[in-house]
């Protein structure tokens, strides 16, 4: 594997427009992509424009994909700037979305936990990512 991958993180939804809502309006992705009926698939695809990474969220028609198995299905996001961190919680609220208890009390000590309509979480970690 190369140094630099480009990362794709792909999951089915049942609630496309509302999943889109809260990653376009709540965490403050673009859309990059969107497609309909590929193959029997609707799907939509956000990140940021030369980023390394998008999310790709689909829904196969006649096809129920169900919610998180568990609330510790994370995607974590590492803002360390305090300015930063706070905007991105205020986006959230501002459109809708209010942070939940985390599963794992770890995530509530320097950041906040927020729910998707499907039931997957995003953490806004108010923290250096530390490998």
């Amino acid at each position: 594997m190369n140094a630099d991958p480009i990362l794709r993180v792909a999951r089915p939804s049942d609630n496309l427009d509302e999943v889109v809502r809260f990653y376009r309006d709540g965490l403050g992705l673009e859309i990059l992509f969107r497609f309909e009926d590929h193959d029997g698939f609707d799907g939509v695809m956000l990140g940021r424009d030369g980023a390394p990474y998008h999310f790709e969220f689909t829904h196969a028609r006649g096809h129920v994909a169900g919610r998180a198995s568990t609330q510790d299905n994370l995607l974590v996001f590492y803002l360390p700037e305090a300015s930063e961190w706070r905007a991105a919680v205020e986006r959230m609220t501002r459109a809708g979305f209010e942070p939940v208890p985390a599963f794992n009390p770890y995530w509530d000590r320097e950041g906040l936990t927020f729910e998707d309509p499907d039931g997957y979480r995003i953490v806004l970690q108010r923290a250096v990512w530390r490998p």
